[in-house]
């Protein structure tokens, strides 16, 4: 099976000028965002719920704990929300009216208690991709995005497996997608002294 695309400024671009012309478009963004801007797979995505993200007073918190039983593999973490993100969500949480911590962040049509599956939030994610125009991606590419980006702005790789929830840094590595421009400004900044 082919790994999921890594995507571009452009790719994320066309998926958030998609979801901004359709239906439910604060809370598609915000779930895109969750995979692009902190990493998130979709299976947490869709086991988020509100009291995960909002302290008491209704502001968004800046990191959100995710215990063993809620993420592959059982190796809990705790995913960090940046400011950028905090706003996202504070946006998509001012569209809510329901506001029960125990009810799913990302409810579907059905009702404010009706969560999205892993499965199903999947399945949405392929089609996003599909009717944006971004090929080879999939449910997996915003978070290989977050590593890659991450990589890429010098974060060190055990830094990157922490925020993953990853045991093992060849795991994270896997993630880690490398391209000519990255290679270009890796020997541009070589400046070995040579007589």
């Amino acid at each position: 099976m082919a790994q999921a695309k890594s995507l571009t400024q452009q790719d994320i671009d066309k998926v958030l000028t998609y979801i901004a012309s359709n239906t439910n478009a604060t809370r598609n963004r915000a779930m895109f965002l969750l995979t692009v801007l902190a990493g998130l797979r979709v299976s947490e995505v869709a086991q988020l719920t509100l009291g995960d993200v909002r302290n008491s007073d209704g502001t968004v918190k800046s990191q959100v704990f995710l215990s063993s039983d809620r993420v592959k593999h059982g190796h809990a973490r705790t995913v960090f929300i940046s400011t950028h993100l905090q706003h996202e969500l504070a946006t998509y949480l001012a569209t809510r009216t329901a506001f029960d911590d125990t009810f799913p962040l990302f409810n579907t049509l059905r009702g404010a208690r009706k969560a999205f599956t892993a499965s199903t939030l999947t399945q949405h994610f392929h089609y996003l991709y599909r009717r944006a125009l971004v090929f080879g991606a999939s449910s997996h590419s915003g978070r290989r995005t977050f590593l890659t980006t991450l990589s890429n702005s010098g974060i060190s790789v055990f830094v990157l497996a922490s925020l993953a929830g990853h045991k093992n840094i060849a795991t994270t590595q896997r993630y880690v997608t490398v391209n000519d421009d990255q290679k270009r400004r890796a020997v541009d900044c070589f400046n070995l002294q040579v007589a």
